[in-house]
Order: C-alpha cells, then structure tokens, then sequence
C-alpha cells in the first residue's frame, strides 16, 4: 500500500464480485462477504441496485448459502455437533440463530426460488402437495416398521385402590 493511502482509498480488487458473491454463498453474511472482497458494503448495495445481472447473481448466492446453512443445521440437529476430535477449539453453533435466520428469510428464497423456476401458482402447489405425499409415505414405512408401543403393565394384585365409580 503507498504511504498515505488508507484501504478506503483504494480502487477495489478487479475481481470483488467474485469473491463477494463465493463468500455470500457460502456464508449468507454480507458484511463478511464484503470484507472478504476487500470492498465497502455501500459499493456493492450500489452495484446491486444499478446491475440487475449483479443483483441476480447476488440472489442465487444468497439462496446457495440459505441452502448450504439448512443443510448444516439438519446435520447437526440429526447427528451432534461433530468438531474434528484434534480440534483445539469446541466450535460453538448458535441452531436458535439458524432457525431464526432460514425463518426470516423464507419467504424471499421461496419468492426467488419460484421467480428463477417460473412456475406458476398450481405448478407450485402441486409441487408442494406432492412433497407432503412422500413425506407422509415415508412417516408410514417408519411406522410399520417400527415395533408396536405396548401399553405399561399394571399392577392388579392390589384390590383395595379403586378408581371412582369403578366396580370390582
């Protein structure tokens, strides 16, 4: 860097958006994809709003990431917090924070996801209805193959305890 030059100063990197939109993929975090790009976050809102390509691009990144953090958070809430047993450092994952992000922004993916798909209002209920048949065939496979639940025995030896009403 030339002295008396601050970063702000700077012309930004030839390849930021690049890099911005491969972090923001794999993050959902603007703020760090920024810095990650070496490039101040009102440069790359400012991109977004005057290149619809950028604001694409910007779009199916987020949705990528949004996928990538479901798939994560489905992980560990099925397997456990698996850290690398020679990891020096217990890597702590916030799930409440997860859940409260992939909710906040589910109706944006869901409306980008539709927009990219073009689908049409009965295309995507179908597709939703036809989704909820596979799960319900697969929570019948698990329940047949499941041993039955049997009630737990109870002890009938003692005829003085009597519920209300009932006859011995």
């Amino acid at each position: 860097m030339a002295k008396g030059r601050s970063q702000d100063d700077m012309p930004p990197p030839d390849n930021w958006r690049e890099v911005f939109l491969e972090h923001l993929a794999q993050t959902s975090n603007v703020s760090g994809a920024a810095r990650a790009a070496k490039i101040k976050p009102g440069t790359i809102y400012r991109a977004r709003r005057n290149d619809p390509e950028f604001a694409q691009a910007w779009f199916e990144a987020l949705c990528e990431g949004y996928d990538l953090l479901e798939l994560d958070l489905l992980r560990r809430l099925r397997m456990g917090d698996n850290d690398s047993p020679t990891a020096k450092r217990k890597r702590k994952y916030d799930n409440a924070t997860s859940f409260r992000l992939l909710s906040a922004h589910r109706a944006t993916v869901s409306q980008m996801r539709a927009d990219q798909q073009q689908l049409s209002e009965d295309e995507v209920i179908a597709s939703i209805n036809d989704k909820l048949d596979r799960m319900r065939e697969r929570m019948r496979a698990a329940e047949e193959e499941a041993p039955p639940v049997l009630p737990a025995p109870t002890d009938s030896s003692n005829d003085d305890e009597h519920e209300p009403g009932e006859q011995t």
